[in-house]
């Protein structure tokens, strides 16, 4: 668990752990290491780093870039096959999610996991749950034990390919890394982004893939408005403009693609039983932004039960990890459009903004006098567990990234491979979560206020998940692997993006880019039947 001193250090139990601009976490080197040549950036998407003193380039077998669940098991499965690698992190911390406050984990069923990922349950003592700290704890340990060095505050500058393979990446911060095999494990594919690979973003039209819930959709069971509000301004004077949060896009058709996303937030660790932060207010609160949440929950008939769980929100709030609840809660929709494409700057911003709306709902809720005082006690009881991401003011320090890129390989997991029409034979791994998409746009629809994009549509087994999903076309990359943002529909990914799933894909992405090497192939031509077999022998579900 972590505690933090004045110069930023954590201390973990048994572990001493400096995270810095060139740091190194490696097997050798986990005690008596100097202190970080980088402050505590607070909470911060992006931040200034210096330059490296002596710039390095490092070469590996497989080099991963992103420090989520997926990179972390690639970058373990990659030494366990008897390959260098090293992990690449984009800030401060590993896990991604999981060690940032989503710990009530989604995986649809727990037969359908193997290898890695049940490895690493195993040594929380938990399926769901556990805290974030031991989350990260527990992958750190893991790494460590492999030996994998792992270089955080590593951002992406540019991409080297040469003849279809990436032969380098460069960071800011003027190192460098060299691979034979790439594995991109990032929650935004920047990395095949970057080196010119085919993507997705947003939602395609339902015709592309002969789907039922992509594109602009209207669903009557996910989060629905249990009471109606006036929507303008100045209430009844349509002519005062809408209150914000609510977009004047007219949804004419169905079923019709864009580029907007399935909203963010923010994984709290609530507490009302340990030590507890008060709910904080951010620095640019803005009362007037929350009218929609007044309006909201005062517009409930008289003795009406806001429970603070999924059945009427207005947000899941418990002892641990909390979630949006409801039509109007913690999800900032509209608010992520620019995140998937954004420079790193421009997701700062995004990211930030966030931080002020969440930071501002829960406070608000709290606080104002125009909420029901009932609902503001019983919201005050909670607050942030004074335990938890001591680096960030107890406030997660990442955003949850639902969706972004999507990597255009060539298979595309769809609606079809969820419901079992389509199966994939050359299975890397299994997933079984209900497809599922949080909101995407708040408007007014046939005269009253709707959210748009959201679904929730289950599946009725877990199914396979394709080899070729997990690679980019022959003509585009012959050396990279995308374990995290796949080859998929928006509507797909809604069951795949699970953070267990994304642990199996890792694995399996790195034990195939071993065969690529051993057999010195392109990935698009490792040998399945081969890769099945060490998949099954590794424990992995297929």
């Amino acid at each position: 668990m972590f505690n933090e001193n004045i110069d930023g250090i954590y201390m973990m139990k048994k572990l001493a752990l400096t995270i810095t601009l060139s740091f190194v976490v490696c097997g050798a080197c986990l005690a008596g290491l100097p202190k970080p040549s980088t402050p505590n950036p607070g909470l911060k998407y992006y931040y200034p780093v210096p330059k490296s003193e002596i710039p390095q380039v490092r070469e590996y077998d497989v080099v991963v870039y992103g420090g989520t669940p997926g990179g972390v098991a690639a970058a373990i499965q990659a030494k366990r096959m008897g390959k260098s690698s090293a992990l690449y992190v984009f800030r401060r911390h590993v896990g991604g999610l999981t060690s940032a406050g989503l710990t009530e984990s989604d995986f649809g069923r727990d037969n359908q996991l193997g290898g890695i990922s049940v490895e690493f349950y195993k040594k929380l003592g938990k399926w769901s749950g556990f805290r974030p700290s031991d989350a990260e704890r527990t992958f750190l340990e893991m790494l460590d034990a492999e030996g994998v060095p792992v270089y955080f505050e590593s951002r992406l500058e540019s991409v080297d390919v040469r003849d279809g393979k990436i032969t380098e990446i460069k960071f800011e911060n003027g190192d460098g890394a060299k691979g034979k095999m790439f594995v991109d494990a990032t929650y935004e594919g920047d990395l095949y982004a970057m080196a010119g690979c085919s993507y997705m973003v947003g939602r395609e039209d339902n015709s592309e893939f002969g789907e039922d819930y992509n594109g602009t959709y209207f669903s009557k069971g996910s989060h629905p408005y249990r009471h109606q509000f006036d929507p303008y301004k100045t209430p009844g004077d349509p002519d005062s403009g809408l209150i914000e949060g609510i977009s004047d896009t007219k949804v004419e058709e169905l079923g019709k693609g864009d580029k907007k996303l399935q909203s963010y937030c923010f994984r709290m660790w609530a507490t009302k039983v340990n030590e507890k932060t008060p709910w904080p207010k951010p620095d640019n609160y803005r009362p007037e932004r929350f009218e929609m949440l007044k309006r909201y929950v005062n517009a409930a008939p008289e003795g009406f039960f806001w429970d603070l769980r999924y059945g009427h929100g207005p947000v899941k709030i418990n002892e641990g990890d909390c979630n949006n609840a409801g039509p109007v809660s913690i999800d900032y929709v509209g608010g992520n459009y620019g995140w998937a494409e954004g420079s790193y700057e421009e997701r700062e911003k995004i990211f930030q903004d966030h931080v002020d709306y969440q930071k501002g709902f829960m406070y608000f809720l709290a606080n104002d006098e125009s909420i029901p005082g009932e609902l503001r006690t019983r919201v005050s009881e909670y607050g942030l567990d004074a335990k938890e991401f001591p680096e960030t003011g107890n406030w997660p320090h990442e955003l949850y990234v639902r969706e972004a890129r999507r990597l255009l390989s060539d298979y595309v997991m769809t609606q079809a491979n969820c419901q079992g029409k389509a199966v994939a034979e050359d299975s890397v791994g299994r997933a079984g979560y209900t497809m599922d998409s949080h909101h995407v746009e708040r408007v007014i629809h046939e005269g009253k206020i709707a959210n748009e994009g959201g679904f929730e549509k289950g599946v009725d087994k877990s199914y396979p998940v394709s080899y070729r999903s997990i690679v980019p076309k022959r003509s585009e990359c012959s050396n990279l692997f995308v374990p995290v943002t796949l080859s998929s529909s928006h509507v797909a990914f809604g069951s795949i993006r699970m953070e267990p799933v994304f642990m199996v894909l890792g694995q399996s992405a790195a034990t195939a880019a071993s065969m690529a090497i051993d057999e010195n192939v392109a990935v698009q031509d490792v040998n399945y039947p081969k890769l099945r077999e060490k998949l099954l022998a590794d424990g992995q579900k297929l």
